[in-house]
């Protein structure tokens, strides 16, 4: 039941025919875990608080950094350095006092998410790497719950509900279904390595919250089977449908799930690249014999930052292959990007096309290299 104070606040969804009290109170009633505290995450949690959500759980293990603050408006200068779930919550509490919020300041893994998982009515997915993603939809699968995925990279966004059905009888099509295998590292790299615009997250987690309220008080068209797509610089937008595909949607057991190793499946279908090199042992390799190490850039030309000390050899990852004869077969080849992701996947082409096992990767790349070395 709703009191005085309550009736007040959600004045305006009342008012809507197909809301109204009995809306209102499933909105209260209902319980919502959001994973990912980020840029899909923000908005999802201050409309979803808004909106009277009466438990909320946040999942997360990331801290606030600095360029977090382009598009994760929910935070400030003064959070830098402290936990997402801890400063989400925080202000979330006084933006609405009549929701309760959970706490769970760990990373989601297949030995936690099960029970994590099962005490929530409906997910929402605001994470930014396939093994999560594929992760979270396999524990919805076998706990039967709805959930509520959103995309981003660059300038275009993705909306979609995977699971679902209204009378539960026959499930909708899962993330497998419309995604059986993940891509490759190098075709969809993260926020970090490829950009976004810092509106897009705000748009599609509003979105997100506007399935996940739809969803609960049962109103409107849920966008089970299908998938929404919008590219901000053009405003255009598409939605295409797909079906459930039975040979992957239930294609995981429990037993299978908590022995799956996510991380080699989306991004170990190349040969496995286990040689890595730290920003200090880089720094101590340079300064012992700098002529036995060969440097190469794979980010793109103009990326910034531009740093001095590892200028030699730049290869834009798209051009790896092309371009493979440079790279040394004698010396010490240490790749490396902005943050480890596309030098990775630079080792496995050149280790693939060319056999070779003198390749190592930055760990962490020049954004790990910039801590503590200029």
């Amino acid at each position: 039941m709703l009191d005085q104070d309550e009736i007040k606040r959600y004045d305006r969804h009342i008012l809507l025919p197909e809301i109204g009290i009995a809306g209102q109170e499933k909105l209260k009633r209902s319980k919502v875990l959001v994973i990912g505290a980020g840029g899909l995450g923000c908005p999802v949690l201050q409309y979803l608080t808004a909106a009277g959500i009466g438990t909320i759980g946040v999942v997360d293990f990331d801290k606030v950094d600095e360029s977090n603050l382009q598009r994760q408006i929910l935070y400030s200068v003064d959070d830098i350095g402290r936990s997402k779930v801890e400063c989400a919550i925080s202000k979330l509490s006084r933006q609405n006092p009549f929701v309760e919020f959970i706490s769970h300041y760990i990373q989601l893994t297949n030995q936690n998410a099960i029970d994590i998982i099962k005490k929530y009515d409906i997910i929402i997915d605001g994470t930014d790497n396939f093994p999560t993603r594929y992760l979270i939809n396999d524990a919805c699968v076998l706990l039967d719950k709805p959930l509520v995925y959103g995309s981003i990279n660059r300038f275009e966004g993705q909306v979609s509900v995977f699971n679902y059905s209204i009378d539960k009888e026959e499930r909708g099509p899962t993330y497998r279904c419309l995604f059986p295998e993940p891509p490759s590292a190098d075709t969809a790299p993260n926020c970090s390595e490829a950009g976004v615009l810092g509106v897009l997250p705000g748009m599609i987690g509003t979105f997100q919250a506007n399935e996940a309220i739809k969803i609960i008080t049962g109103i409107g068209d849920v966008l089970s089977g299908r998938l929404f797509m919008i590219n901000a610089l053009t405003m255009q937008f598409y939605t295409i449908s797909f079906e459930r595909d039975i040979t992957v949607s239930d294609s995981v057991s429990l037993e299978q799930f908590k022995k799956n190793d996510y991380e080699l499946f989306c991004n170990g279908r190349v040969s496995n690249m286990n040689n890595e090199i730290t920003a200090k042992e880089l720094y101590q390799l340079l300064a012992d014999n700098r002529e036995a190490i060969q440097l190469i850039d794979v980010r793109e030309i103009n990326e910034q930052p531009f740093i001095e000390t590892l200028k030699e050899l730049h290869i834009p990852l798209n051009k790896i292959i092309e371009k493979a004869d440079w790279v040394s077969t004698d010396k010490k080849v240490i790749v490396f990007c902005k943050s480890g992701v596309r030098s990775k996947s630079a080792i496995q082409i050149l280790q693939k096309e060319k056999d070779l096992n003198n390749l190592y990767n930055l760990k962490g790349g020049v954004v790990e290299w910039l801590k503590n070395y200029k």
